[in-house]
């Protein structure tokens, strides 16, 4: 603080001390990011934790909020010791840069590559963007995958999966200088949905009778975790620019337009078409929003936002309520959540929606890079380039196509890999049972203060012999 504060506040000039920070620290900025970089974590804990273990059937709600909880600790280990710099660091070929650990005072203490805060900053934020990822994939696996091999899939996948697409996409890779990605519409919410539903094939369906009847063990507790998510997309977003301008405040307000407008297209067209207001599809419209404008936030007016939210609301609606219930491929593969239609398919829609939308001059205050700042195709038929416009979206596409192929090939080598080892899937009689058979413990204690049933007389209490109501389930 400057000696005015301490004037005003009657306090001596003498008791100012120098923190020692180097003139290029930007204090403000650097306050926002640890908020930003906060609030980012806080989507997958407690968000996604309480999100994942309210939305499945009772027996699952341990298993399912503990595979975000271990993938988030796992993955911080992983990104400090080896994958920060596989993704950002220097570069080793086109798609990936060298392994090294982040962790020494010279390099977490010198300026960021983006801004003017600490490289800290970057280290921990891009960390919280790659936790998220590994836990939103875990969506489509719930309800089955071996805990065992989910705890070898998390740093395999963000080894070999996740550092390539954020190196290429964000970091010195080949489609560095070319793709329009704010915050990463590809690199977390295209590649999650793509290899959790990739996942979802090789490790295979849930049990029968939870395919068929999986109802949330708490709507409330639900709707909290998705709270948690809609908020901390502020920080998702609003982190990005690695300073509190403008582009921030823009980007901010863009993410929230934007999910409230696909939150009410999601609900209006169940409304319209099973006569219900749905609160789960309520909760998917609002994720396809918050996904949508995740590669255009800083770069679309507020207009665009509103235009991508009916978008994001309409588009994976149809995909998952109407394509998914007539499709043999979609029903092939049990995707416990929906996670390819509200993260892939909505990823997808909004890298091309930004490469149509992006406006040129918030291209440039956000780029570097002179081909990112081709106008966006819209913008190309009013004065800019069409041509240029064209060359953009085309570009978005086979951002997307490369890192559709890349998550689907390598996650199934992952997959592969590991059912060398253990089982991708448990067997049937811990499918029966739920988390009691896979963690020893239940979610809720709902009989004889929390006691539990011997395993013989479970196995007869959820025996299908048995009247529904007489099982409990």
């Amino acid at each position: 603080m400057n000696g005015s504060f301490y004037q005003v506040y009657g306090l001596p000039i003498g008791l100012q001390s120098d923190d020692g920070s180097p003139e290029w620290n930007n204090k403000g900025d650097n306050a926002w990011q640890l908020i930003a970089t906060t609030m980012v974590c806080l989507q997958s804990v407690p968000g996604l934790v309480i999100l994942y273990g309210s939305m499945v059937k009772k027996k699952w709600a341990v298993n399912s909020a503990f595979m975000a909880f271990y993938a988030f600790a796992m993955v911080l280990l992983c990104w400090v010791l080896w994958a920060h710099n596989m993704a950002f660091g220097r570069k080793m070929g086109p798609l990936i840069g060298r392994p090294h650990t982040a962790l020494s005072q010279t390099y977490l203490l010198q300026q960021s590559r983006i801004g003017y805060v600490p490289m800290t900053d970057f280290v921990f934020f891009q960390f919280g963007f790659a936790a998220i990822t590994v836990i939103l994939l875990a969506g489509s696996l719930l309800g089955r995958m071996n805990f065992y091999a989910w705890m070898m899939f998390v740093p395999l996948w963000l080894t070999f999966s996740y550092t390539v697409g954020a190196f290429t996409i964000w970091g010195n890779g080949f489609l560095t200088p070319y793709i329009i990605d704010y915050a990463g519409g590809f690199v977390i919410h295209l590649s999650s949905g793509v290899a959790g539903f990739t996942a979802a094939y090789w490790v295979g369906p849930r049990h029968s009778r939870d395919r068929q009847h999986f109802p949330p063990n708490n709507i409330i507790h639900m709707l909290g975790g998705a709270g948690f998510l809609w908020l901390g997309w502020t920080g998702f977003n609003g982190g990005t620019p690695f300073a509190a301008g403008r582009i921030t405040a823009l980007a901010i307000v863009n993410t929230h337009l934007c999910t409230a407008t696909s939150l009410l297209v999601w609900l209006s067209l169940d409304m319209i078409v099973y006569k219900k207001s749905s609160v789960i599809g309520a909760v998917q419209g609002m994720i396809t929003g918050l996904v949508c404008i995740t590669p255009g936030a800083g770069l679309v007016e507020p207009w665009g936002a509103l235009v991508m939210g009916v978008m994001s609301g309409s588009v994976p609606w149809y995909t998952m309520m109407v394509m998914h219930r007539r499709s043999a491929f979609f029903q092939s593969v049990d995707d416990t959540l929906g996670v390819f239609h509200t993260h892939a398919v909505a990823g997808v829609l909004g890298g091309v929606l930004s490469g149509i939308l992006a406006k040129p001059n918030l291209l440039r205050m956000m780029y570097t890079f002179p081909n990112h700042y081709s106008p966006g195709l819209f913008y190309g038929f009013f004065g800019e380039d069409v041509f240029q416009g064209l060359k953009q979206v085309c570009y978005q596409l086979v951002g997307a196509g490369f890192i559709t192929a890349w998550n689907a090939i390598v996650t199934s080598l992952i997959c592969i890999l590991i059912s060398r080892f253990v089982d991708l899937r448990m067997d049937e009689e811990d499918l029966e049972i739920g988390d009691d058979a896979v963690h020893g413990e239940e979610a809720y204690a709902l009989w004889g203060d929390g006691e539990k049933l011997p395993r013989t007389l479970r196995r007869l209490h959820l025996s299908p012999k048995l009247p529904y109501i007489c099982r409990g389930v």
